[in-house]
């Protein structure tokens, strides 16, 4: 039998990827992501709730993440939940879920620093794990990458 683990997030960085290197030489980037919910309650009042995601990403999607994605910028992200479990110097047990990215689509422009998809002049960027980076000049796209509007997002 088969089991599914698959996310899928749309929201505003919370804050500049931090981009890093494992002692093996992996590439590793560490965002955040806040998504917002409004409803009307019984009494018609609007009501909002913010969600803080985790995300972290490998390898070239990482690269790319560091040098295009910044504060405030409108993301797609898709990949699967993973827990990880640590102790601390106290002998606590931790947990942390984070989502792991694998496919991103930037939603806003490189120097957009909020806006949706609607309000910006540039096509969004497909990015998949395994795309190269972009030119260092930044007039080309990363590899790989193909037009997609909203519509085509899977909800």
């Amino acid at each position: 039998m088969y089991s599914l683990n698959k996310a899928q997030i749309i929201g505003n960085l919370t804050r500049d990827p931090e981009v890093r290197q494992t002692n093996t030489g992996q590439m590793v980037a560490n965002l955040g992501i806040a998504t917002n919910r409004a409803w009307k309650d019984p009494q018609g009042n609007k009501q909002e709730q913010v969600e803080f995601h985790n995300i972290v990403v490998w390898g070239k999607l990482a690269e790319i993440c560091g040098q295009y994605l910044k504060k405030g910028q409108k993301v797609y992200f898709e990949g699967r939940l993973q827990t990880r479990t640590w102790e601390d110097d106290n002998g606590k047990k931790n947990y942390k879920t984070e989502i792991v990215g694998e496919d991103m689509i930037m939603l806003s422009s490189k120097n957009d620093g909020g806006g949706d998809f609607a309000s910006t002049a540039s096509t969004p960027r497909a990015v998949k794990e395994d795309a190269q980076p972009a030119d260092p000049a930044g007039e080309t796209a990363p590899a790989g990458n193909e037009k997609i509007s909203v519509e085509d997002l899977p909800f």
